[in-house]
């Protein structure tokens, strides 16, 4: 088989394999949900290791025809690993400021009481010191985000940003290859999504949701990759991303708790935001798609 359909198999395949368990019993109120959860992450990565193996390309080649080196331009990485860091915690807080300013989320940075009422319905014990907590919780999710969540975050972007973006949009151009490749790794999380995940109330309705936010994000992944020739800047803002964008959760108000499916970053004000930044960046700092040698280790850069 060619690689890419190998890709594709084991990647989809087994991220079901991983959440059947949520399917026999318990959904996402599983025992077992967050470990299930970050399992999935890896199942991408094992695509690549797979179509590896459906290929003739030796292993040094292939690391770096998918990103696991710093790419061409190092410096340039480096800079744009440093922008991902900071910037997805900014972009978060600006998504959470633009629906408060649009009336489409109430905080309660007093009483902190949607975090209340959550940690009550888990049967855990409220601190007395909640905003401190809270502070804490945000301050390490801003700083050290990435690096606790580099490990899962590669294992999703390894096989997203690192093969399915080059193999894609060297294929079918850039824009074309970005939205596509984002539409794949929506849907991907259809175990979950299907249960509700990121978007409880919209039930299984939130996988073809979920996927339109995954679109808009991959555009802005996708273009961190290609710029690059490195999936290390994907991975750091990924990882941040997971780390920060339930901040609408944490501060919000019980009384009137926030719909996900519009505010905050994986809501419609954030797709906006995503496709504003997406289409600004491919603008100015265009991007070519790789040539058809990418997987040896000799695929180009925009300059």
């Amino acid at each position: 088989m060619k690689p890419l359909p190998v890709f594709l198999a084991v990647a989809f395949v087994l991220s079901w394999l991983v959440a059947l368990p949520l399917w026999l019993g318990g959904g996402l109120g599983h025992p077992l949900m967050p470990v299930f959860g970050m399992l999935m992450m890896f199942t991408p990565s094992l695509g690549v290791l797979a179509a590896w193996r459906a290929s003739r390309v030796p292993f040094r080649e292939w690391t770096r025809g998918t990103g696991l080196t710093l790419g061409e331009r190092k410096g340039r990485t480096l800079l744009l690993v440093l922008a991902a860091w900071l910037g997805v915690p900014a972009l978060v807080a600006l998504a959470a400021a633009l629906s408060v300013a649009a009336g489409l989320l109430t905080l309660d940075l007093d009483g902190l009481s949607l975090s209340r009422a959550q940690l009550e319905a888990q049967n855990v014990p409220v601190p007395a010191g909640l905003s401190t907590g809270v502070v804490i919780q945000l301050v390490v999710g801003v700083v050290a985000g990435p690096l606790l969540n580099a490990i899962p975050s590669l294992g999703e972007e390894w096989g997203w940003r690192g093969y399915l973006v080059p193999r894609l949009t060297g294929a079918r151009g850039v824009v074309a290859g970005l939205v596509l490749s984002g539409a794949i790794w929506g849907l991907w999380h259809a175990p979950l999504t299907l249960l509700g995940y990121n978007y409880p109330n919209l039930g299984a309705g939130a996988a073809l949701y979920f996927t339109g936010f995954c679109v808009v994000a991959g555009v802005v992944l996708g273009w961190l990759r290609l710029r690059t020739g490195s999936v290390w800047p994907a991975v750091v803002a990924h990882g941040s991303l997971n780390a920060t964008a339930g901040i609408v959760l944490v501060l919000g108000d019980v009384a009137e708790p926030p719909n996900l499916a519009i505010a905050g970053l994986t809501g419609l004000v954030g797709w906006v935001l995503l496709a504003i930044l997406g289409a600004v960046l491919l603008r100015i700092f265009p991007v070519r798609a790789p040539s058809a040698d990418w997987l040896a280790g000799r695929q180009t850069t925009s300059t």
